[in-house]
């Protein structure tokens, strides 16, 4: 391959990749512009929050329960080595609320609810629906980007809190009414070693974050898609790979910054 060729190709692909991050920030900070008419028509948000959040609800369920049961196997063996298996109740909690309740509940969104969203918004430019909206003095943006943003970011940390929530209780099941481990001790040694400020609060924040990233990430892929069959396709796999990506490289700079603090 001719250097001079490589290097044009090189050029191109660089400089490909700063449009398309252009083109992203500039979305987004449209998105956030018109929070404020957005959120006015509430019901538009409420509609996407139920479409998000209750159709997610059953995995998010399943799967925290199934956590919780793990944990509270795992956590009883490896505490029983140093005689601490009392402190059970505070190792599944500080587990779910601090890391696994955003980070597996954020994970298990852009699997679902980020898919979801990026072959619905693919389908309608494939449809041409969102040109017929542009057509109509229509800003597709504002119509349906905006609602759906938000909804996520509404719906993701509610079903992170319930994953944590829904975990807690399996690990209690596993625990305390299986292993015999005693009740008292479980919920105390959690009452007391669980900071709703630093833990709960620093968990709250994460899956904020995680919310906005999956959501905007799943918009973005399905409004850029290209309306073909296997454009959809191909943005759809795309959201799911990026979406889960970032929420761990963000899950590990916010550990690193929280804990640093």
């Amino acid at each position: 391959m001719n250097p001079i060729d490589g290097l044009a190709s090189l050029g191109a692909m660089t400089r490909q990749l700063l449009a398309d991050l252009g083109f992203g920030a500039r979305l987004f900070l449209k998105l956030l512009r018109m929070s404020g008419v957005t959120l006015k028509r509430f019901g538009l948000v409420r509609d996407q929050v139920h479409f998000l959040g209750n159709h997610s609800l059953a995995i998010i369920v399943v799967s925290g329960l199934f956590v919780g049961f793990v944990l509270g196997l795992q956590g009883y063996y490896t505490l029983q080595r140093y005689g601490s298996a009392e402190a059970l109740g505070l190792l599944v909690a500080l587990s779910l609320v601090r890391e696994l309740g955003p980070v597996v509940a954020a994970l298990l969104y852009a699997g679902r609810a980020g898919a979801s969203l990026t072959a619905e918004i693919g389908l309608m430019r494939a449809g041409e629906q969102l040109t017929a909206l542009e057509m109509m003095a229509v800003d597709p943006v504002q119509r349906i980007l905006a609602p759906r943003f938000w909804g996520g970011i509404i719906a993701l940390p509610l079903l992170a809190a319930v994953f944590s929530a829904v975990g807690i209780l399996g690990g209690y099941v596993v625990g305390v009414l299986l292993i015999g481990v005693d009740a008292g001790a479980f919920w105390s040694q959690m009452q007391g070693g669980v900071d709703v400020f630093k833990d709960v609060g620093n968990g709250i924040i994460k899956s904020l974050v995680f919310a906005v990233a999956v959501t905007f990430i799943a918009l973005l892929q399905g409004y850029v898609a290209k309306p073909t069959p296997e454009g959809v396709a191909s943005a759809t796999t795309r959201s799911v790979v990026v979406s889960s990506l970032s929420v761990l490289g963000l899950d590990f700079i916010l550990t690193t910054l929280m804990f640093s603090i």
